[in-house]
């Protein structure tokens, strides 16, 4: 109860508060849950697409991407479809599908840092506007009852606790959850560009062929008897 006659002393801008730590603590469990290196690069699947590079079975490394798409799997694919053209356009190809599939390990953490920079500022404003009052009292009625002028400034000052409460922790999960992000993101990245490399032969011609990623990229030809049903 007594946290409950805190937070309603503190007037509405606890409410954002309250939004900001609700709001703050699915994200910081939901990453914990997620933001996992097997979740972006599962073993057994690197380990399944990486040997069928080395042994050129290009076609079937790329049929494993495309069953099981994800932001590792996605550049794989990317780099192997870009590879028949050569080097420079595998590189702009998985620059430009790293664009679009990188943001997606650290997703969320933009708004956790969000929450990090905006809760003490609310708590701010609450405790200014809370000063405001008691100094209006002041200014109407004198300073000569000290007791309530301290017991307004202390409420006035709630916000501002609260709102570090929320910012604090916040925050160090922010930078444990953000260098967790940065580590897989390097996994992902040098898994990608050794995958890359396996592409071309030492005079950087291609090894992978066009035309064995044909069958691949078109569905078979449906046959008579499938045709007609």
């Amino acid at each position: 109860m007594r946290l409950v006659q805190l937070f309603l002393a503190g007037g509405w801008v606890m409410w954002p508060l309250l939004g900001c730590s609700l709001l703050a603590a699915g994200i910081i469990i939901e990453r914990l849950v997620n933001l996992r290196s097997a979740r972006f690069l599962p073993p057994g699947l690197t380990t399944r697409i990486e040997t069928l590079v080395e042994a050129h079975a290009f076609s079937r490394a790329l049929q494993a991407c495309r069953e099981q798409p994800g932001v590792y799997t996605n550049l794989v694919r990317t780099a192997l479809e870009a590879g028949p053209a050569g080097r420079d356009a595998v590189r702009e190809s998985i620059d430009a599908a790293g664009r679009r599939e990188i943001p997606r390990v650290g997703r969320y953490l933009g708004a956790l840092s969000t929450i990090v920079g905006v809760s003490p500022l609310l708590g701010l404003l609450g405790t200014v506007l809370g000063m405001v009052q008691v100094f209006g009292v002041v200014a109407a009625q004198g300073a000569r009852q000290a007791s309530s002028l301290s017991g307004g400034i202390s409420v006035a000052l709630l916000t501002t606790a609260f709102g570090l409460i929320i910012a604090i922790p916040s925050l160090v999960m922010y930078n444990v959850l953000n260098q967790r992000a940065e580590a897989i993101v390097l996994d992902i990245e040098s898994r990608v560009l050794l995958l890359a490399l396996r592409l071309f032969r030492p005079d950087g011609s291609p090894v992978i062929d066009g035309a064995s990623l044909v069958a691949v990229a078109k569905p078979a030809p449906a046959s008579p008897a499938t045709a007609g049903a």
